[in-house]
């Protein structure tokens, strides 16, 4: 690949581009699902829009990171782009749930393609590993940006321009990406005929599909003990078995498991699983706090502070990556984590709006923040320059993951909590029997609490309250075992050199 002076410029705000539309979708569409029931008149399959992008970008990701490094980066990134822009343009136009499914899982697929090879192109086009990892400082914060704005950037495109926008406002923006990608970066391609792994790349999809079925509707949907999931489990862990078995024997594996034979590579893939686990289960119930136990308006006040700590957090450990070893800094951001969910965890439902705002900037800036640029780095160094592609999305992948299991645990452990807490205090305060049930839904206090007697709307902010707290032991746990984790990752640092490339992709 190459690219020099104004035109690297452009091929850096090209991928931008692409990895701001990829993340936002993510999260965007969870803000108007009320709007897409209203107009669809079905509420039973309206979490699939969300689940089923979610499921095809996770499931992607590897293999396309993979394809990156055997037929080079700019044609699967201009693939992935590609299906991005027709999947949003359909579901712009969509006329039923069903086809508003199938659409977003076309996008999803796209997306799967511009998340790792974004961070890959980067670290092939700066030849200086120290200017790339301030670069991915600048990628991790967009990506973690997006990922927090979105619900709320969705609700304001959803009542001013309604929720086809959502969707619509894709189209020029990546194919701007698009052209300038196709314009300003000049590949090379190896000569040799590349072995597929087409076996392990199905076995791959289909456990990464049945574990995240799993983990989205266990405890939610199904019960955790119910045919339902212990099927899919079960399906995930024998076709997992199976791709293993054949990753060690493939000529040129989907996901090459020697990697992980490097203390980085695996440490750093179990703290960005620990990383999805707080942060999915942070932006999934800090808004629920705010407005359903703290009476607050919005959540805006909340969540613009961690924005932009996230923001200013992946850009300064950018930065320090040049300065400090990887594993310092991810010791940094896991204390930062145990800190922060400890402090979540008593944190009351009468805490100022200026204690919240504090406690958003230590999540931001010290334990999102930091690896969404340190981990890419911290990978990047230690793989051969030909697995950088399946490397990159590594990262991606096991936040995805980790953010689908701390939601979905975090939830059983809330809404458990919360009914128990309203059972045992329902009589003290008037609550019929009957009315349990209905009472034990957050969503009471975030839309209808000025429609709720005063008492009973105290004591139902009091035990939400309660039972968010404990939720919050989950990312103690999670955190303490990324602060082990990190202990033991190594000593590895930036090098001042970067190595050779080899295999396709060439600057």
């Amino acid at each position: 690949m190459t690219g020099t002076g104004s035109k690297k410029g452009l091929i850096v705000i090209a991928m931008a581009l692409g990895l701001l539309m990829s993340s936002l979708d993510n999260t965007i569409v969870a803000s108007c699902i009320s709007k897409l029931s209203e107009d669809f008149n079905v509420f039973d399959k309206i979490s699939w829009v969300f689940t089923a992008y979610m499921l095809a970008a996770t499931s992607t990701m590897l293999v396309f990171g993979k394809m990156s490094d055997i037929f080079g980066r700019k044609l699967f990134y201009l693939i992935g782009i590609g299906l991005f822009l027709v999947g949003s343009a359909l579901c712009g136009v969509a006329q039923s749930v069903d086809q508003l499914i199938f659409f977003r899982v076309i996008q999803g697929i796209g997306s799967g393609a511009l998340f790792p090879i974004s961070f890959t192109i980067i670290y092939t086009i700066f030849k200086d590993p120290k200017d790339a990892a301030k670069m991915a400082g600048v990628f991790g914060a967009i990506f973690g940006l997006s990922s927090v704005a979105g619900p709320q950037l969705g609700s304001f495109i959803a009542d001013h321009l309604g929720w086809r926008w959502n969707f619509y406002v894709n189209v020029p923006i990546g194919l701007a990406s698009m052209i300038v990608l196709m314009i300003a970066l000049k590949e090379t391609r190896s000569e040799s005929k590349p072995k597929i792994d087409y076996i392990g790349t199905v076995l791959l999809i289909i456990t990464t599909v049945s574990l995240m079925l799993a983990l989205e509707w266990g405890g939610k949907d199904y019960a955790w003990s119910s045919w339902q999931i212990i099927s899919l489990f079960a399906t995930a862990v024998i076709m997992g078995t199976l791709f293993f078995r054949v990753e060690l024997r493939a000529a040129e594996p989907v996901l090459p498991l020697r990697i992980f034979k490097n203390k980085m590579v695996l440490g750093t893939s179990i703290l960005c699983f620990c990383q999805g686990v707080l942060m999915f289960s942070a932006i999934t119930y800090l808004p629920s706090f705010t407005v359903g136990v703290l009476g607050h308006s919005n959540s805006n006040g909340t969540l613009t502070p961690m924005m932009a700590s996230l923001i200013a957090g992946a850009v300064l450990f950018g930065f320090l990556q040049s300065k400090f070893a990887f594993r310092t800094l991810m010791v940094v951001s896991m204390l930062m984590s145990i800190v922060v969910s400890c402090l979540l965890y008593v944190v009351s439902s009468e805490a100022s709006s200026g204690y919240m705002i504090l406690l958003m900037i230590i999540l931001g800036f010290g334990a999102v923040g930091p690896l969404m640029s340190v981990a890419q780095s911290a990978i990047a160094a230690n793989v051969d320059p030909k697995y950088m592609g399946v490397s990159s999305s590594i990262v991606g992948f096991w936040r995805n993951i980790g953010g689908v299991l701390g939601a979905s645990i975090m939830a059983t452990i809330v809404n458990n909590n919360l009914t128990t807490l309203i059972a045992d205090g329902a009589t003290k305060v008037g609550i019929p029997a009957d009315k349990i049930s209905t009472l034990a839904n957050p969503e009471l206090l975030m839309r209808g609490a000025d429609k709720l007697d005063p008492q009973i709307r105290k004591f139902l902010q009091e035990s939400l309250g309660t039972a968010i707290n404990h939720g919050f032991i989950l990312s103690i746990c999670v955190g303490g075992i990324g602060l082990i984790t990190a202990m033991f990752v190594g000593a590895s640092r930036l090098a001042s050199t970067k190595k050779p490339q080899s295999g396709v992709a060439h600057m």
